[in-house]
């Protein structure tokens, strides 16, 4: 079975290797039939600490690390503003 990819916006570094990435996707209304955005957080496994606040990251999923901690970071997309 293939590994999921998500990407999103880090929001916190939460710990020494860990990051909290905020994962946005547009869905369509079952009644209103209008686009709304829908928010999923995720934490992110990040050895080497290299992600900041602000960073579009792209990370896949491994094995469990802990209890909510299922992917790792793939690679920083873009850096955020600073």
């Amino acid at each position: 079975m293939p590994k999921r990819q998500i990407t999103g916006t880090v929001i916190k570094i939460a710990g020494e290797k860990t990051a909290t990435i905020i994962v946005e996707r547009k869905v369509l209304h079952p009644r209103y039939h209008k686009t709304v955005k829908r928010f999923k957080k995720y934490l992110i496994h990040d050895e080497k600490s290299t992600a900041k606040v602000g960073d579009v990251v792209s990370a896949i999923e491994c094995r469990p690390i802990s209890k909510r901690k299922s992917f790792r970071l793939l690679e920083i997309v873009k850096s955020g503003e600073e």
